[in-house]
C-alpha cells in the first residue's frame, strides 16, 4: 500500500504547478491516501473473499 501512496504522490507532485501552497500539499496527501485506501480495500476483498457474490447474500 505504501507503493500506491508513493506513486500517487509522485504523480501529483509532477501535476501540481510549482508555486505550491500548503493547500496543494494537503490535496496531494489526501488524494494519495484515498488511492491507497481504495487499493487496500480491493486487495482485502480479492484475497479474503473468493466468492462472486461478496456484497449480496442469497436467500434460502
Amino acid at each position: 500500500m505504501l507503493i500506491a501512496f508513493l506513486v500517487t504522490l509522485a504523480i501529483m507532485w509532477q501535476v501540481m504547478p510549482y508555486p505550491r501552497k500548503s493547500l496543494d500539499y494537503l490535496i496531494m496527501g489526501a488524494a494519495s491516501t484515498m488511492v491507497s485506501m481504495v487499493v487496500l480495500f480491493l486487495v482485502l476483498i480479492n484475497t479474503t473473499y473468493k466468492r462472486d457474490d461478496i456484497f449480496f447474500k442469497r436467500r434460502k
